[in-house]
């Protein structure tokens, strides 16, 4: 795998031909159109096929996964486009597989809302371990509210790739959501309801576990976090679940490398199968942002991290979402409006900004004007392909994704191409199995 960094005057054609490699698959994999004016500074991934499958009347993917001794994941994983249409056709390549030499074995973890669009869902999954489903929400009271998610459970399971739940405060503020798990935490009859509500929802559905996020702790309420997290786990497991958790190391913890040891990290990863270290703010816009923070800031404290716990309970999370800010930036004032990978370089595209990389960050970034001088910062592949080193690098096991409700070509061909991606489930039914040249 290479990661190619676009110069002035390069076009899809002239990297194709660079590297000796297909155009139409170049655009393809990249997920832009061959003709398409790219950004200086964007980045393209570039794979190099090491086996082509030219595809026969009568074949399936089952015949041609099964004849090349591979799943029908791993055909999809490199082969997404398929997941767009209905049929495959005679006379077309498919690649079986990559000149990459794998370098490990990953799970990850997509978190996805339940109106994810079908299409996308069914493109996804075979790259995922996990899907965690956003949100069902408890309140103050120890209430949980119900979440339509039957379809993205019953899709998921089908492609063998296990649905957790997520829990979260019902809150309008980072406030309000601090009262919540006061609550949560010092009140065990709010605890006994919460339990209780929990599991009557849990044995309507077929979730593998439940992940509970908590992501604001009052000093005071930190002994208490344990404590509660083991009658949640204790539970869990009494009822057939797996227990996850979530610790969201925010700005401050990042800018000072101060990490908070009452939060007892190695007691929690004994507690729990799946801990999840969140590297960024999420849903709250008004908040400096983690890309602007060191990237060696994140690493000292999950070093830290890794020191207590088993990195195969371990995930490092991170954020596929961008932000664009007005300038100048005001601290508390100037709200963030988040974009997408590919928002981002149509952005850069339709102003010909050039995108820069900052090392420090591992962030890419650009400067545009719309009425306003504005900055955007995004990650590419090179943030994607530091992320996962990191995590190889501390034989941690698995990856979380904020968030899988866009399709990131250039993350997934940086993960396939390096990762075999674990399933911790079996196939249970691909209705895409019955695919035929039609």
């Amino acid at each position: 795998m290479i990661i190619h960094v676009v110069k002035e005057g390069e076009t899809v054609h002239s990297i194709a031909e660079s590297y000796g490699v297909s155009v139409d698959r170049l655009a393809l994999e990249n997920g832009i159109s061959s003709s398409a004016n790219l950004a200086v500074g964007e980045t393209l991934v570039i794979l190099f096929p090491e086996i082509l499958y030219l595809v026969q009347e009568g074949d399936s993917l089952s015949s041609i996964a099964k004849a090349h001794d591979i799943s029908i994941m791993e055909l999809l994983r490199n082969n997404p486009y398929l997941a767009d249409r209905e049929y495959i056709y005679p006379g077309e390549l498919m690649v079986i597989k990559y000149q990459d030499s794998k370098v490990g074995r990953i799970t990850t973890n997509g978190y996805a809302y339940p109106f994810i669009g079908r299409n996308l869902l069914k493109k996804t999954l075979p790259y995922l371990t996990y899907i965690s489903i956003y949100s069902h929400y408890y309140t103050k009271d120890g209430e949980v509210l119900n979440l339509n998610d039957a379809e993205i459970i019953r899709t998921a399971r089908a492609y063998g790739v296990a649905p957790v739940m997520i829990l979260t405060g019902l809150a309008a503020s980072p406030d309000e959501e601090i009262e919540v798990i006061h609550n949560l935490l010092t009140n065990e009859e709010i605890q006994d309801r919460f339990l209780e509500n929990l599991m009557n929802i849990l044995r309507d559905k077929d979730y593998y576990g439940v992940n509970i996020t908590i992501p604001y702790i009052l000093p005071q309420d930190r002994s208490l976090y344990k404590e509660f997290i083991e009658r949640f786990a204790t539970r869990l497991r009494e009822e057939g679940y797996r227990p996850f958790i979530t610790l969201t190391l925010n700005t401050f913890e990042l800018l000072t490398n101060i990490t908070y040891g009452d939060l007892q990290y190695d007691v929690l990863g004994e507690l729990v199968d799946y801990i999840i270290i969140i590297t960024y703010e999420w849903g709250f816009a008004y908040e400096l942002p983690p890309t602007v923070v060191s990237f060696v800031s994140f690493i000292n404290i999950a070093e830290y991290i890794v020191g207590l716990v088993d990195p195969n309970k371990l995930a490092f999370g991170f954020s596929t979402i961008g932000y664009i800010w007005r300038l100048p930036y005001i601290n508390g004032v100037t709200q963030g409006q988040s974009i997408s990978y590919n928002g981002a370089i149509d952005i850069a595209r339709e102003f010909e900004a050039v995108i820069h990389f900052d090392d420090i960050t591992k962030a890419s970034y650009f400067q545009y004007y719309s009425d306003f001088e504005h900055i955007l910062r995004f990650r590419d592949a090179r943030a994607i392909e530091a992320i996962a080193a990191l995590a190889k690098e501390n034989n941690v096991n698995g990856l979380g994704i904020w968030n899988i409700m866009y399709f990131f070509n250039q993350m997934w061909l940086v993960l396939n191409s390096q990762f075999e991606i674990e399933k911790v489930l079996p196939l249970n039914l691909l209705e895409g199995d019955n695919i035929t040249d039609g």
